[in-house]
């Protein structure tokens, strides 16, 4: 056997030296069949047949590589493919969206009473047309201060054409006197209209410092704490300090003394007690400044 045959069988048998027995020598030949060498056990072996057995073994290693790695090869299909699909949508729903046919085409106004509704959609015509994720918040805004009625106010969009404007109503609490005559003012002191004459039904506010003083707050929060049918008995609510808030009754003329708003919920529950069991005809002042221990006289 030449030197090359034995350096072919040594590759063929790692790890040892000695001439195979005749048993090992045939399987070694159905070994070297599996890997693509020739069965001719005299027959040469050529730097050919070498190569085809080297080929035929990474085939092989690739078959089962490919064979472990096909599940994995799946998952990652189906994740990129599901994340394509989401991304799709998305830029699909943002595109139409942005896009005329979800622009504002028509304006509701809910929640107006004293608003006129005419006037706040009249105010916003210039978003008619406008994308609704773009509608300009800004130009809302300004809008709406011409509307002093209005304490605050939601946009919601209604797909596929439809703005809604929500508004909450500034509630009055009583009236300030100055030269331009009486003003309606909320409990924050907010302009709500003014006229010549005194308006009906709501108490005249005499407070040192004027609508941005301590003393209005103070009153401002004892009157929306009264009950709607208390506060329309009051006929004016004075006040100098936020400690010593007093309110004068209409048709009575009895005195509430108040002290400062703390508790006023409480306090007002109280009034309705005491005045239940002692009527103004009975009394001419209660005070309820310490609520626990009212006292009428």
């Amino acid at each position: 056997m030449s030197g090359f045959r034995r350096f072919a069988d040594r590759a063929a048998h790692p790890g040892t030296d000695e001439t195979p027995h005749r048993g090992d020598a045939a399987e070694g030949r159905d070994d070297r069949a599996d890997l693509g060498w020739p069965d001719e056990p005299d027959r040469e072996v050529g730097w050919f047949d070498v190569a085809r057995a080297s080929w035929a073994r990474r085939r092989a290693l690739r078959a089962e590589a490919r064979r472990f790695t096909a599940r994995t090869r799946r998952r990652r299909a189906y994740w990129l493919g599901s994340l394509g699909a989401v991304a799709l949508l998305i830029v699909g729903t943002l595109a139409a969206a942005y896009s005329p046919l979800f622009a504002v085409r028509e304006i509701t106004v809910a929640g107006a009473d004293r608003v006129d509704e005419a006037a706040v959609a009249a105010a916003l015509e210039d978003q008619i047309g406008t994308p609704m994720p773009l509608v300009d918040h800004s130009a809302v805004q300004a809008a709406m201060l011409d509307f002093p009625l209005v304490e605050t106010y939601r946009i919601e969009s209604r797909p596929p054409h439809e703005l809604v404007v929500r508004l909450v109503e500034r509630t009055p609490v009583g009236v300030v006197a100055s030269a331009a005559g009486y003003t309606v003012v909320d409990a924050a002191g907010v302009a709500l209209s003014t006229t010549e004459e005194l308006p009906e039904g709501q108490p005249l506010i005499d407070v040192t410092g004027g609508t941005s003083s301590d003393a209005f707050a103070a009153a401002g929060q004892v009157l929306r704490s009264l009950p709607a049918g208390l506060r329309g008995d009051v006929a004016e609510v004075t006040a100098t300090t936020p400690n010593d808030v007093a309110m004068t009754l209409a048709e009575s003329g009895a005195e509430v003394v108040w002290g400062d708003a703390e508790d006023s919920a409480l306090k007002a529950l109280v009034l309705e007690r005491v005045m239940a069991d002692r009527p103004t005809s009975d009394a001419s002042v209660y005070d309820v400044s310490s609520p626990n221990a009212a006292v009428v006289r």
